[in-house]
């Protein structure tokens, strides 16, 4: 007896990232990566568990050390980035992140044998608007304005190389409440509302 698509060889997913990625304060299989793999599998594609490289606080240049150590080598199926929420939150300007986001997206094309459009980068979300932000010594309108500046340079140069761009700093924004205890992490649901917006990405990614 045959299987259906989902039964043909298993795809391999690198998750490149920070405690976004990781799922910080969620079950693991709650994370966005494992939550995607569920919906792959959904529409037929099989896909091995993640393989995540991604520590919670990392930097851009604390990820790219991370890959160092993690000794990666092509070719992925598929590689999903998302970085940069600690590079604004320790307050480092923004030239400095555009120039590491630029290697590390250079990185995982390779990493994707030389192939863009199977690089999907995730937006950071915006963690000013969460109930951890409520500080008389924190500015959300300042924060929301230096993530959209991260975010601004990642886009084009995510769309530049032709790799594919996600926005969920706009789901993030639109449900500040929905997150784990240290109110500042997203929650299971709304990692699950991430991927309906990550899902169709991949699959034109992996097409």
């Amino acid at each position: 007896m045959t299987g259906g698509p989902a039964a043909a060889m298993p795809l391999r997913h690198l998750a490149l990232g920070d405690s976004y990625t990781v799922g910080e304060g969620v079950p693991a299989d709650a994370s966005w990566p494992a939550q995607l793999r569920r919906r792959l599998h959904e529409d037929g594609i099989a896909v091995d568990p993640p393989r995540i490289v991604a520590v919670t606080g990392w930097t851009t240049d604390e990820l790219a050390a991370g890959m160092d150590a993690a000794a990666l080598v092509p070719a992925w199926d598929l590689v999903t980035l998302q970085i940069g929420v600690n590079n604004q939150y320790r307050g480092r300007p923004v030239a400095e992140y555009h120039q590491e986001f630029a290697n590390l997206l250079q990185r995982a094309i390779a990493l994707a044998g030389d192939r863009p459009a199977r690089v999907v980068v995730v937006s950071i979300p915006d963690w000013g608007v969460t109930p951890f932000a409520r500080d008389p010594q924190r500015d959300d309108a300042v924060i929301a304005a230096e993530l959209d500046a991260c975010n601004a340079v990642a886009g084009a140069e995510t769309m530049r190389r032709g790799a594919g761009w996600v926005d969920v700093t706009t789901i993030s924004r639109q449900r500040p409440g929905d997150v784990v205890g240290d109110g500042l992490h997203p929650s299971g649901a709304q990692y699950a509302a991430w991927v309906e917006a990550i899902a169709p990405a991949v699959r034109a990614a992996l097409r």
